[in-house]
C-alpha cells in the first residue's frame, strides 16, 4: 500500500493536536478521554473535510479541472470548506445546497431562506456560486450537480464533481492518512487506545478511520454515532466504502472488521438539535473549553456519554473522540442554544 501515489494538495499544517481531557473524563466518571482536534485544520475555520479535500482536489488538479461542484445542506461544513479550499487553489466553485428544515423541523421553502449566518454566510464570503435545490434527496442533489456540470462543460469549463460529504474512496483516503497520524501520535505519547468515536453522516470519515486503524492500530475499536441514517444502513454504507477504498489502495484483502455504528442519538432528524446533544455541547465547553456543534459532534459526544452511562465502556478504558469541527453551524443555532441554556439555568436555580 502506498498512499503517496495518490495526488494530494496541501491544505493544512499537520498533525492536528491529540489532547487529553481530564476534566471531561472526571465529569463522566471515566473512561479516560482524549480528543483528536480535527476542528483545528486551519483552512476556512477548520473541520474534518479538509483531509478529504486534499485528495479530492488533488485529483481535480491532476485532471486539469477549473471548477468544482459539490452539495450539502444549507449549513454544510463540507460545502464551506470546499469553497475555501477552491479559493486557496484558484478554482471556481458551485455549491448545490438543499434548504433543509425550519426550526420546527418542517421542510423549509427554498424561497423563504433564513438570514445569512453560519456556514452559508461563509460560502458567500468565499464567493461561491450557490444553487438551491427544491428536492433534498441525495439522488436529486446528484442529478442537479450533473446538470450544473453539463452546463459548465458546454461553456468550455472543466468541472469536477464531489459527492455529498466528499465521500467516495478518494475522499476516504484522507482519513486513512489521519489514522496513520493518530497511530504515530499515540505511539509517541505511549497511549494505547481501546476505542475511537466519531460522528457518522455520509460515512467517509468513519470508513477511513476504520480501514486505517485496522492497518496501523489493530485492536482499537472504531465506533460511529449516526447523525442521519438508521444505524444499520450507516454501517452497511461504511462497510461498502471500506471495501472500495481497500481496492483503491491495492490491498490484497480488507483488514477491517464489520463497522460499528450506534443509533438512538439522531433525535427528530438530521440537522435538528437534541437535548442530549445540547447537554454534551455544554459539558464539553464547561469542562474543556471545546466548542462542538449540534449537527455532528454534539450528537456524537451524546452517544459516547450514553454508552458510558449504560455501562458499555469501563472507567479504565481509553477513548479517543475525533472532533470533526462544525463551529459555524453552532452560530446558526444561537436561538436554540440560548433556549437550552435558559432551561438549564432554570433547572439549576
Amino acid at each position: 500500500m502506498n498512499l503517496a501515489r495518490h495526488p494530494r494538495v496541501p491544505l493544512s499544517p499537520w498533525p492536528t493536536p491529540l489532547e487529553e481531557c481530564p476534566r471531561l473524563s472526571a465529569a463522566l466518571g471515566g473512561p479516560h478521554v482524549w480528543v483528536k482536534r480535527d476542528d483545528l485544520t486551519g483552512l476556512g475555520l477548520g473541520g474534518n473535510k479538509v483531509r478529504k479535500l486534499e485528495y479530492l482536489l488533488g485529483e481535480a488538479v491532476r485532471k486539469g479541472c477549473d471548477t468544482v461542484i459539490t452539495t450539502g445542506s444549507l449549513q454544510s461544513n463540507h460545502a464551506r470548506l470546499t469553497a475555501a479550499a477552491c479559493r486557496r487553489l484558484g478554482l471556481e466553485v458551485t455549491l448545490v445546497l438543499e434548504p433543509g428544515v425550519d426550526p420546527s423541523g418542517r421542510p423549509r421553502d427554498p424561497r423563504d431562506l433564513p438570514p445569512l449566518q453560519g456556514n452559508i454566510l461563509l460560502d458567500r464570503l468565499f464567493g461561491a456560486e450557490v444553487v438551491i435545490s427544491e428536492d433534498d434527496s441525495e439522488e436529486a442533489l446528484t442529478e442537479k450537480m450533473d446538470e450544473v456540470a453539463s452546463s459548465l462543460a458546454a461553456r468550455g469549463r472543466r468541472p469536477y464533481v464531489i459527492p455529498l460529504g466528499g465521500t467516495n474512496p478518494v475522499g476516504v483516503l484522507g482519513y486513512v492518512q489521519a489514522a496513520l497520524e493518530i497511530a504515530w501520535q499515540a505511539s509517541s505519547k505511549d497511549i494505547v487506545f481501546d476505542h475511537v468515536f466519531v460522528a457518522t453522516g455520509s460515512g467517509g470519515t468513519q470508513a477511513g478511520l476504520h480501514l486505517g486503524l485496522a492497518l496501523f492500530m489493530p485492536g482499537v475499536r472504531v465506533h460511529g454515532v449516526t447523525v442521519s441514517r438508521e444505524a444499520e444502513a450507516s454501517a452497511r454504507r461504511v462497510d461498502g466504502l471500506v471495501a472500495e477504498t481497500a481496492d483503491l489502495l491495492g490491498l490484497s484483502s480488507n483488514p477491517a472488521p464489520p463497522a460499528v455504528v450506534h443509533g438512538g442519538y439522531v433525535g427528530e432528524g438530521y440537522g435538528i438539535p437534541t437535548e442530549a446533544g445540547w447537554e454534551a455541547i455544554v459539558l464539553a465547553a464547561r469542562t474543556e473549553g471545546l466548542v462542538l456543534d449540534p449537527v455532528y459532534t454534539g450528537k456524537a459526544l451524546s452517544g459516547l456519554i450514553g454508552l458510558i452511562r449504560a455501562g458499555r465502556l469501563g472507567p479504565s478504558e481509553r477513548v479517543l473522540f475525533v472532533h470533526t469541527g462544525g463551529a459555524p453551524g453552532l452560530m446558526a443555532q444561537a436561538e436554540a442554544l440560548e433556549g437550552h441554556l435558559s432551561r438549564r439555568e432554570g433547572r439549576e436555580e
